[in-house]
């Protein structure tokens, strides 16, 4: 190892409900740099969140959040000329970018009219365990469960 780790960049909560994990999730959905449109389409779907649950939006979001962050995944391992998907924990960090790229993910595959739309429905689906973010969290976790046998392989 002969390069130093970077340096974590400090993320500045946003404006509206005072959570970097807002502006990381933000962050995320930009496209081309426009930070001020990603949170507009943002804080729009929070506000058709909040219309539709009739609860606290960002509390809905978090809930949504939990919901699809993954606990253990499959990694490639070549041993002996043969590959194994080995089952891995996650650290943290990587658990949250996971669930944040799966939930935009899924979000604009969506069906519906305008991001805004789209993603508020995708978080309405996770936070009540359903959709297609959290059927991808249950993917990976089954994909490991099934690869339980080359745990041992771990490094």
């Amino acid at each position: 190892m002969r390069k130093r780790k970077p340096k974590k960049r400090i993320i500045q909560p946003d404006p509206r409900f005072g959570d970097t994990l807002v502006t990381q999730f933000v962050n995320n959905l930009m496209l081309a740099g426009k930070k001020g449109t990603a949170f507009k389409v943002f804080y729009d779907a929070m506000d058709i969140v909040a219309e539709k649950s009739g609860e606290d939006a960002h509390e809905v979001f978090q809930k949504a959040l939990n919901n699809i962050y993954p606990q253990v995944e499959v990694r490639s391992k070549r041993i002996g000329g043969a590959t194994f998907q080995i089952p891995t924990e996650i650290r943290a960090a990587r658990k949250v970018s996971m669930g944040m790229k799966w939930l935009i993910k899924y979000a604009r595959a969506r069906s519906g009219k305008g991001i805004a739309e789209k993603l508020s429905a995708e978080i309405l689906a996770a936070s009540k365990g359903e959709g297609a973010a959290v059927k991808k969290k249950e993917d990976t976790h089954r994909m490991a469960e099934a690869n339980k046998a080359f745990a041992h392989f771990r490094a």
